[in-house]
């Protein structure tokens, strides 16, 4: 039995939650560009205020469903921009102090929170497919994966701006003398980082491109390092989803794998980052070839979600 009442109180959650991470979005924007402390704490304020929305939103979702409640396309994108806001706020601005990235976080809320109300779905049982506990082993290990691959990417993203514009600006962690501190020693103790890249970086930053304001954000040296973090941290969950996606497979199909489109690209995605993560380890690539592995990465693992269940069919399309 579906509980009315709860699954309207989770839509109403759900949009305040949207439009606080929106209007964290603009301000932690104008904190960025105007300097402005106050707007960006204002920012972080509404930005928890709204993921503890968020998290009361699905809450209610699954009481309202008596189920786990990430069992649909529009559940699955909820839960990636909840989950995208707390490792933002609880890694990256509480423990990192980097609130310079804290409107991205939020504009990458904003998307997935977007795409999940054109997915939406009401609150309903599980298709009989789905009836299974390795819907809360697999598929929370897939969010998990995903989110922390989407934080990897906005740090992949800044790097290639910062990289470009050609700005270091090693004090440029306005506001955060604990990342300011975290990203000095990231850029001169990683492992294999090239010293001669640090220094033409600096030597651009001396002059520093008229637009663009790169020097608002970490080092490019530090972007790139979380990049590689949050990807090496994010790896062993979308391996372990992926086994456990086989598991499931054999339980429900009779096969640990059969090339099904969602299986396939979901393989090609860890292919990708396990290059990336082995060119890294054993090559050395640091920078700009490294991103945009990572950055083709991030782009499958969209293909993988997204173009897989809405424009291909095979035996996962059930999950739109």
């Amino acid at each position: 039995m579906i509980d009315p009442a709860l699954a309207r109180l989770s839509d109403n959650l759900f949009w305040i939650a949207l439009v606080a991470y929106s209007v964290a979005m603009v301000l932690l924007f104008a904190g960025l560009a105007y300097r402005a402390r106050l707007a960006g704490s204002a920012g972080t304020a509404v930005a928890a205020l709204g993921a503890g929305a968020h998290a009361l939103s699905i809450a209610a979702r699954g009481l309202a469903a008596a189920r786990a409640p990430w069992g649909n396309m529009y559940e699955y994108s909820s839960m990636v921009g909840f989950l995208v806001v707390a490792g933002y706020l609880f890694s990256v601005d509480r423990r990192l102090g980097l609130r310079e990235i804290g409107g991205f976080a939020m504009g990458a809320a904003v998307l997935a929170l977007a795409a999940a109300r054109l997915l939406y779905a009401p609150a309903g049982p599980l298709v009989p497919a789905l009836g299974s506990y390795w819907l809360k082993i697999h598929v929370v290990a897939a969010i998990v994966g995903s989110s922390l691959f989407a934080l990897s990417f906005i740090f992949t993203a800044l790097y290639l701006f910062k990289d470009r514009a050609g700005g270091r600006a090693p004090a440029a962690l306005t506001g955060s003398t604990v990342g300011a501190a975290w990203s000095g020693a990231t850029a001169g103790v990683e492992e294999g980082f090239p010293r001669d890249h640090l220094d033409d970086e600096e030597a651009r930053g001396a002059a520093g491109p008229a637009g663009g304001r790169p020097d608002r954000f970490p080092s490019a040296a530090a972007l790139d390092s979380l990049a590689h973090r949050t990807v090496a941290f994010a790896f062993p969950v979308w391996t372990f989803a992926v086994i456990a996606g086989a598991i499931w497979a054999h339980e429900a199909w009779g096969r640990y794998w059969g090339w099904d489109p969602k299986e396939t690209w979901a393989f090609i995605t860890w292919v990708i980052y396990a290059g990336y993560l082995h060119a890294r380890a054993t090559a050395g690539w640091r920078g700009r070839r490294a991103a945009v592995v990572a950055a083709i990465g991030f782009a499958s693992l969209l293909v993988t979600y997204y173009a897989v269940n809405l424009w291909i069919v095979g035996l996962h399309s059930y999950a739109r």
